[in-house]
């Protein structure tokens, strides 16, 4: 007869074969479910990958816009400024567009109480900046606005280019207006010596980069600049009026400051143009 310890350890030792059993089928179990989430990952990886194929190679029903600029253009970024930044100097005209062309040149005139100042502007050395140059002059930005500030000393320049220094007398808010937006410079001299040599039209800008609006600076002598201004173009007539308005002198009201102040010698921006095009 089978003694009670022997069963004892017989019903023992088959609990634990059932309890193994048990635990192999789980774990086959365990391995089948991921052998099938894993197929299926690899199903969503490819079938996203045939999307991205179809949607990037295209094809004839392929709808979706990728193209770039037109031949000839170059795509410019407008960089708007937030609402709770905008003060009562900076004028609101819109945007320009954002495809500009890089090709041919521009005459950009100056019709002043002084008489014209002209200047020529090669769209592909800086299309963007003449792209918004032109925007700005067809919506009559500049119009009745004064060059608020020379600089006889150092940098020997003439700046203009704020809608809102209008009218009689001088505001310290002058120097201060612009447009809704900026952008990038553009054109800068970096291997030129001087980088702004006489007779150089540039877009004046704070210290940070991107911060180019509307205001530019006529330079009528070789000026030691930083190279960190985008060259627009070339002063081709009206130079003795700039020049005529530097040995009149300045008032000194930025001596303190940026350097310089307002001319003596008024100039008024009656009318800023930009022809099209030619070339």
């Amino acid at each position: 007869m089978t003694s009670t310890r022997e069963r004892q350890r017989a019903a023992a030792r088959a609990r634990l074969e059932k309890e193994m059993a048990e635990r192999a089928a789980r774990a086959r179990k365990r391995r089948q479910t991921q052998a099938i989430v894993g197929a299926a990952s690899v199903l969503v990886l490819v079938v996203a990958g045939t999307v991205w194929l179809a949607t990037n190679l295209g094809g004839d029903d392929d709808k979706t816009d990728t193209a770039g600029p037109a031949a000839g253009n170059v795509q410019c970024a407008w960089n708007e400024v937030p609402a709770d930044q905008r003060t009562k100097q900076i004028k609101d005209v819109g945007l320009p567009p954002a495809q500009q062309s890089s090709t041919g040149t521009q005459t950009l005139t100056l019709d002043t109480n002084l008489g014209p100042i002209t200047a020529t502007v090669d769209r592909s050395a800086a299309p963007c900046t003449a792209g918004s140059f032109t925007h700005l002059a067809e919506k009559n930005f500049f119009d009745n606005s004064k060059c608020h500030r020379l600089v006889t000393e150092g940098i020997k320049v003439l700046q203009c280019g704020d809608p809102s220094a209008t009218g009689k007398g001088w505001r310290e808010t002058d120097g201060t207006g612009g447009p809704s937006y900026r952008l990038a410079e553009e054109n800068l001299p970096t291997d030129k010596r001087p980088p702004y040599p006489e007779g150089v039209i540039a877009m004046a800008k704070s210290s940070q980069p991107g911060s180019t609006g509307s205001q530019f600076f006529i330079v009528f002598g070789d000026s030691p600049l930083d190279p960190s201004y985008t060259v627009l173009g070339t002063i081709t007539g009206g130079m003795d009026i700039v020049k005529q308005v530097a040995e009149a002198g300045d008032d000194k009201a930025f001596a303190q400051q940026a350097g310089g102040g307002h001319p003596k010698k008024e100039v008024i921006i009656n009318k800023l143009t930009m022809s099209p095009p030619q070339g």
